[in-house]
């Protein structure tokens, strides 16, 4: 999995990066075939925002969060991508199972 990390009115340090870093490991044990991460990092007066386009196997998947505190950006983040790389897994499962299921069922009837 590839992660890029931009910062816009922000330095992006090493701990912000390492940060970023760990929490987007934890996508990649629900769903394998994560390929490319872009993050944003933006200061906006007294909003952090966080954003993200993950490219999944077939789709891109976006997420943002704000938040008073960068670090609380980046979990909420995180948590937004979690749900829907969890949520892409299940209906590209969905769509495997439905196929093979049909024919089974008539097989059996």
């Amino acid at each position: 999995m590839q992660i890029n990390i931009t910062g816009h009115h922000i330095d992006v340090t090493e701990a912000l990066r390492s940060y970023v870093t760990e929490k987007l490991s934890k996508l990649s044990r629900h769903f394998d075939h994560v390929t490319n991460v872009h993050v944003i990092l933006t200061v906006e007066k007294q909003s952090q925002k966080a954003e993200a386009t993950v490219h999944v196997s077939g789709s891109d998947l976006f997420a943002q969060h704000d938040s008073e505190d960068m670090y609380a950006s980046i979990d909420g983040l995180v948590d937004k991508l979690d749900r829907q790389i969890i949520k892409h897994k299940e209906k590209i499962g969905s769509h495997r199972q439905k196929s093979g299921g049909v024919k089974s069922m008539s097989a059996e009837a």
